[in-house]
Formats: structure tokens, C-alpha cells, sequence
């Protein structure tokens, strides 16, 4: 296999003291566009879209909790959720949400003893047909349990304080990793939460250790707490570009963008907002966060974007009502295509967050790959679905 190159918690539970509780190049800019360097930017929008639909949706196999293809609870990993996707070099870290070390065999949900806020398992897996597996957790502690890379308060669940860290997606510039979260504040009703903010943490030794940053930060209540990264090249100059949805799954998404150094992803004033297009149909930049304007309407939960080289567009793919949707988009900033279903909640409820990776495609880009969560099992899963391209 090797070449060596919903939510978290139930919502209904009263957090307290009771609770025990990501084939491609192994290139770091492997993360932009699955190539050897970051996507270069067509903004031209008067083209086609191209994707028709999706076929041979697979479930390849289960990466984490019993019965795994991963022994994770060797890690004190029985339970987790999310699993976005970061490269750096050849190794691919999983971003994880809520994790639990110990859980009853008909536990459901988010749910159980030792909780972690948030883990990160490392691949140098380049195989991604038969699943991913997993080299080890970054960071871990002396017994080999996954750690929490930013642990959370793990407040009461009354709004007041915080309840746990999220991470929502990551990505490298330099030789920094980064991690987006998000603070939150009260799980409710079944896809709603409050945050208090959304944060970045950074590791300069792979994973190993992690800190959080006081800045750059944005408003809990702001459309700015989830989001999804992709590096590209605009005029010459490399953005990181983040798709970002508020708190829970009933936000349209916009889009902000930063330069990719170091110094300026640190920086609160070096980010910029999409405002729309000018009289010549290029994009405009802000520096007023409330300037930014929808680029996909709609109740986006737990999104992720990436080029398609295979379509030559844009894709993102999201949960909307329990069903998970695929999209092609002309430019970061639309048009985007009409939603297509991708997986269904009729064959699997509880499913959220399909989280992508350049990295994990094949047959020329057609297939792609994705983890998936499912809140019954309380679990991530690998699954595969194939593009349809018209002529």
C-alpha cells in the first residue's frame, strides 16, 4: 500500500463534570491541486460547467473504531468524527473531532469516556483504493493514545463557556502547519451550534505539538467559523482561499483569502473577502469582513473544496438535510453548479461531512475518494465515487 515518499456530541446531552467523557504527488503543494504546485486560477467565468453526475458510490472501508481497518483503539480512539485532510511532504494527517477512548458496544452518538476535543492520525498510505492506513497519531503521548491537539474547556453545555474545540479543516505554508477550529460554545438542536470564535492553531515539528494563536480570530456569529482551505496562484501571487460557513448547517458559503507566507496568514489584516465582481467581471477584495458576499446559497454543512483536474473545475462537497452534494465551480467564486447528490441518507443516515483530498484520486482524476462520518457508529468511513464528465 505504501511508496514510503451531525455534530460531536449529542445534542440533547448536558455536558459537565458527568461526562467521561485526509494517488497523488508527495509534494507539500500536493494539498492545492494534487500536482506539484498550487492551482492557478482561471478567473474567466464564461465556461461550461462539465460535471453531469456521480456513479459507483463505494463504501471502501471503516478507519477508525471497532472493526476498523486501523487499530485506533490501541490509540484510546473507540470513537471520533470529521476527518478533513491536510498534506505536508508524504505524509497526510486526519483531522478529528470529538473523540472518545471508551465506549459502550451500544453506545450512539458522540458519546463516552476519556474525551478528547480533537486527534490527528498520519499517512504515508499512497493507495487510497482499499482505504487508508494509518502510520500514527501526531501528537501522542507516552502510551501511545492519540493526544488532543488544542484541547477544549469542556464547559457545561449552557452557552457560557466552552464545550470543545472543533477542527474544521487545515492546511501548510512553509514548513507550518495549520489548524482551523472553532470554539464552541452550545450544541442545540440536531445541526445547530454557537461558537464563540474561529481560531487558528500551528505546528512547526509535524503534528508533534500545537499551538493556538490569540490572533487572527473571527466573531462566533460571524459567516467566517468553518471553513475549507485550498492554496492557489491568482496574477502571480499564491492565496490560501477558504470557503467559510457560520456555526452549524444552515449557512450559505463566502470566501476570504490570505497570502501564503507565514507573517500574513498571522495576521488579522492581511485576510480579504470576496465582494463581489466589478464591471468586468473581475473578483473584489475587501478588507471589511462585512463586505463579503454568498457565493453558494443554500444550508452548507461541514464543507471541502478542491480542483478537479480530471473536470478542470472546481468541486466542493458538503451534507444539506442529511444527504451529502457535490458541486463544480468555474472560479472559487462561482458560478457554482446545481447541488448533485452524492450519497444518500436513506442508504446511510447520520452521514456528514465529506471531506476531500487532491492527494486521493485515480483513474485520471475520475474517481475520487472521501472520508465520512456516520453519527450512529459515531465513526469515519472511506468511500469512493466516480465523476461523470459530459463531452
Amino acid at each position: 500500500m505504501r511508496n514510503g515518499c451531525n455534530s460531536r456530541v449529542p445534542w440533547s446531552l448536558a455536558l459537565g463534570a458527568s461526562v467521561m467523557l485526509v494517488l497523488g504527488a508527495c509534494a507539500q503543494g500536493a494539498q492545492s491541486g494534487g500536482g506539484g504546485g498550487p492551482v492557478s486560477i482561471d478567473a474567466d467565468p464564461d465556461q461550461p460547467f462539465v460535471l453531469d453526475g456521480v456513479s459507483r458510490l463505494t463504501e471502501i472501508a471503516k478507519l477508525t473504531g471497532p472493526d476498523a481497518i486501523n487499530d485506533t483503539e490501541a490509540a484510546a480512539v473507540a470513537g471520533t468524527d470529521l476527518g478533513s485532510m491536510v498534506n505536508f511532504g508524504d505524509k497526510t494527517f486526519l483531522l478529528f473531532g470529538d473523540t472518545f477512548g471508551d465506549r459502550a458496544p451500544d453506545s450512539y452518538g458522540g458519546q463516552g469516556g476519556n474525551w478528547r476535543s480533537n486527534v490527528a492520525a498520519w499517512t504515508t498510505d499512497d493507495d487510497p483504493s482499499d482505504g487508508l492506513t494509518f502510520d500514527g497519531w501526531a501528537p501522542a503521548d507516552d502510551f501511545g493514545w492519540a493526544s488532543a491537539l488544542v484541547e477544549g474547556d469542556h464547559d457545561v453545555n449552557d452557552g457560557t463557556g466552552e464545550v470543545t474545540k472543533i477542527p474544521t479543516h487545515g492546511f501548510t505554508v512553509e514548513d507550518t502547519l495549520y489548524l482551523s477550529y472553532m470554539s464552541v460554545k452550545f450544541w442545540g438542536e440536531p445541526g445547530a451550534w454557537d461558537a464563540n470564535f474561529a481560531g487558528l492553531a500551528k505546528s512547526t515539528d509535524e503534528g508533534e505539538s500545537w499551538t493556538a494563536l490569540d490572533a487572527p480570530r473571527w466573531p462566533g456569529d460571524s459567516n467566517f467559523v468553518q471553513v475549507a482551505a485550498v492554496t492557489a496562484e491568482e496574477d502571480g501571487v499564491e492565496h490560501i482561499y477558504f470557503w467559510s460557513i457560520p456555526a452549524g448547517r444552515f449557512g450559505a458559503v463566502q470566501l476570504m483569502r490570505v497570502p501564503a507566507t507565514v507573517e500574513a496568514v498571522e495576521d488579522a489584516a492581511a485576510y480579504t473577502y470576496f465582494a463581489g465582481v466589478d464591471g468586468d467581471g473581475d473578483p473584489v477584495w475587501s478588507d471589511d469582513m462585512a463586505a463579503a458576499t454568498t457565493v453558494v446559497d443554500g444550508t452548507i454543512g461541514e464543507l471541502s473544496v478542491m480542483w478537479s483536474g480530471y473536470l478542470d473545475r472546481w468541486i466542493m462537497t458538503y451534507s444539506d438535510a442529511g444527504n451529502a452534494y457535490i458541486r463544480e465551480g468555474i472560479t472559487p467564486w462561482g458560478p457554482w453548479g446545481e447541488p448533485i447528490e452524492m450519497v444518500s441518507a436513506a442508504e446511510y443516515p447520520g452521514l456528514y461531512s465529506p471531506y476531500l483530498n487532491p492527494r486521493y484520486v485515480s483513474d485520471d482524476g475520475r474517481r475520487i475518494y472521501f472520508t465520512l462520518s456516520l453519527w450512529g457508529p459515531y465513526n469515519v468511513y472511506w468511500f469512493s465515487v466516480d465523476l461523470e464528465r459530459a463531452d
